[in-house]
């Protein structure tokens, strides 16, 4: 296995955004085939019944679409998540891919272009995209000096608040981690529980242990550490172990955060059960435009850039990744108009996807032009100045170093080992790549 890629956002970062997972039940949806002398066929997962506004913006790109390409028709097939992500692999293994669908960065993409499935897409982007986006964003869906797939979302993960809960308390707000020791024992003392966490999915506190490692140690330490450059018993890595045990030995988190999903612990922040948060842009919507949510808790909601440690730390570092891409089949026998409507995708997808559906898009948006809710604005401001994104670890790493990362996360904040321990099974593990 290769050096994985690592994924900088420069200072000119104008958007980031979400992964939607765990949609509902299969559904399908035909393009108008018609007679049309070419069809291109189309796989994604936002089913109607669960992520109708993705699905809605997506048929509305295809009409457009369609309707500007006489003799051209999208042929559409939509599966939940997993479905998805289970059809995709059964259909590489008979060479019927899709000739358009969903990939993700990284490790995901791997098997796929090792297997020469995935179509190289950088004339796409010279010819029709050289300026379409965020800076850094296409590097994370790059092997081999080649780019396999079109980023349509970016996530950065923020510290969200309950902005009523801590002025009811005197609390203030933390922006260093002393504020938010500060913070965790003055929540406990008044018999309200700090932080929601739901670490049974480990990838939640692999969040909080990158933060400490990107203010600890510099926005390269931990991604030097796992394409081999650096090392995982870098002192910077060791003490932000060492940091997130101390989060739990204070009591940071809530009770039996190990055993609980993330949804668990989503709702006890949606409830207005703890005050803290930490999750990425794509809860954004249930936070703003979300009509379920209801309005006195959105507008009660709030966002810090993860606070600084020991005076060290850039705040306008993140940690975050791309969510899904375009990929072009690379045995289409409508490849060309595979890209062509790739391409037409992109371009349309970006301005509808934030208006619309509440995406923030890996292209570039100029927010002042949208009617857009003040936290979406905020945010793309924020990430305006973003010195860095760093890609989410488990995302960076093959399979098999990933799941040693995420049982090592569960059994760090179980206090089950050492950070020593931590660095240790990293090191071995990823010794064997």
């Amino acid at each position: 296995m290769g050096k994985k890629k690592t994924l900088t956002l420069l200072s000119s970062a104008l958007a980031l955004s979400m992964l939607l997972a765990g949609c509902s039940d299969s559904e399908e949806a035909g393009g108008s085939s018609g007679s049309a002398e070419k069809e291109i066929k189309f796989m994604h997962l936002w089913p109607e019944g669960s992520s109708k506004k993705h699905f809605d913006v997506v048929n509305e790109i295809i009409a457009e679409y369609e309707a500007e390409n006489e003799g051209v028709s999208v042929d559409l097939e939509v599966l939940s998540n997993e479905q998805y992500k289970d059809k995709l692999r059964v259909l590489s293994t008979s060479g019927d891919l899709p000739d358009v669908g969903l990939t993700w960065a990284a490790g995901f993409l791997e098997p796929y272009v090792g297997g020469n499935m995935f179509a190289p897409l950088d004339d796409v982007i010279e010819e029709d995209l050289s300026d379409a986006f965020v800076p850094g964003t296409t590097e994370a869906y790059a092997m081999d000096g080649a780019t396999y797939g079109l980023p349509l979302e970016l996530n950065i993960v923020s510290l969200y608040y309950n902005k009523a809960m801590f002025e009811e308390q005197g609390i203030t707000p933390p922006e260093t981690y002393e504020e938010l020791e500060t913070a965790v024992k003055e929540f406990n003392d008044a018999g309200i529980q700090p932080i929601a966490l739901g670490n049974r999915d480990s990838w939640t506190g692999s969040m909080w242990y990158m933060y400490l490692a990107d203010r600890i140690g510099g926005a390269d330490v931990l991604n030097k550490a796992i394409d081999r450059s650096g090392s995982f018993e870098d002192p910077a890595l060791v003490e932000a172990a060492a940091k997130t045990q101390e989060l739990v030995d204070m009591d940071a988190f809530v009770n039996g955060f190990n055993g609980l999903a993330d949804e668990e612990a989503k709702s006890m922040f949606m409830s207005g059960q703890t005050p803290m948060y930490l999750i990425a842009t794509w809860d954004l919507p249930n936070f703003t435009t979300n009509e379920s949510v209801p309005q006195e808790f959105r507008d009660s909601i709030g966002y810090l850039n993860f606070p600084t440690v020991d005076g060290e730390g850039d705040t306008s570092s993140f940690v975050g990744g791309p969510g899904v891409g375009l990929f072009v089949a690379e045995e289409s026998e409508v490849k060309e108009e595979a890209k062509d409507f790739a391409s037409y995708f992109v371009k349309a997808w970006g301005e509808e996807a934030v208006t619309k559906a509440g995406v923030i898009p890996a292209t570039k948006v100029d927010a002042g032009s949208l009617d857009l809710p003040e936290m979406y604005v905020d945010i793309l401001d924020e990430l305006n100045g973003a010195t860095n994104i760093t890609l989410f670890a488990d995302v960076q790493m093959s399979p098999d170093v990933a799941q040693v990362h995420l049982d090592s996360i569960q059994a760090l904040f179980g206090n089950e080992i050492t950070p020593e321990e931590f660095a240790k099974n990293h090191e071995e593990a990823l010794s064997k790549e």
